[in-house]
């Protein structure tokens, strides 16, 4: 059931309200009639080091985490997650934040991929805080397709690596996200997934062609453990999720022009 203040606008702050789902957040929140409060770099916030976060805090009631790092290794992800969310949930202790929301990834137990290390460990954290919470384990998004399209290569040669996912829409993760902050706090929530399953490599290959490039984009399996779990479908959700609505290709012809 939706809060009172559903109705009654108030400040939520948004960890990483500058990202990919972080930015729907934001936008989100303004939809309906609150105020965001973005934590970022680009804000003056580290949540590194906690500078000014107890002022950016201040009237503020719930947080919702959507920060990531560039991290690639187990140990970086790790100490990222682990300090930023220790930062973070001590700061929210002090300020009386009464409910903590964070973005996870489904299935990510099943698959020894190093970005993961640092999620699990963030899991643990929030789910040992005093701070009431939420977290919200979500899909790879649509817009996976295009930062693939943009890294994955070998020499001059782009390449589409093989991974069965069953994508969303970025938006639609943040307005849920938006969704669960405005509910009480019911920890983990009913996982999030997108409306079919696609194969990664289609979908590379689907936006190249739709932002007009014609090159050749050969399909390959990437080595090691980690490639193999998004082959044999590790990452999709193992029971009951909700569905969102927008499917890949719908996706691809809204921003596709943009691109």
């Amino acid at each position: 059931m939706p809060l009172a203040s559903e109705r009654t606008p108030m400040k939520i702050a948004v960890a990483g309200g500058t990202g990919t789902v972080g930015a729907h957040v934001v936008d989100a929140l303004r939809t309906r009639g609150h105020e965001p409060v973005v934590l970022a770099r680009s804000t003056g916030i580290d949540l590194l080091d906690g500078a000014d976060l107890a002022a950016a805090l201040d009237g503020v009631e719930v947080v919702i985490d959507a920060s990531g790092t560039s991290a690639r290794s187990a140990a970086e992800s790790i100490a990222f997650f682990s300090r930023t969310t220790t930062t973070l949930l001590a700061a929210e202790t002090a300020a009386g934040i009464r409910h903590h929301v964070a973005l996870s990834i489904v299935s990510m137990e099943r698959s020894p991929n190093p970005y993961y290390a640092g999620k699990l460990a963030q899991e643990a954290l929030i789910e040992q805080s005093p701070v009431p919470w939420t977290i919200l384990r979500a899909t790879q998004f649509h817009e996976l397709a295009k930062q693939m399209f943009a890294t994955a290569k070998v020499g001059p040669l782009r390449v589409a690596p093989r991974m069965r996912t069953q994508p969303i829409a970025a938006r639609e993760v943040g307005e849920h996200l938006v969704t669960l902050a405005l509910a009480p706090p019911s920890g983990r929530a009913t996982e999030l997934a997108g409306p079919r399953i696609e194969e990664l490599a289609d979908m590379v290959r689907a936006y190249a062609r739709a932002i007009g490039s014609r090159a050749w984009i050969p399909r390959v399996s990437l080595p090691g453990d980690t490639a193999h779990a998004l082959r044999d479908g590790s990452l999709l959700p193992e029971g009951a999720a909700i569905l969102g609505e927008q499917t890949f290709s719908e996706w691809l012809a809204e921003v596709a022009p943009r691109s």
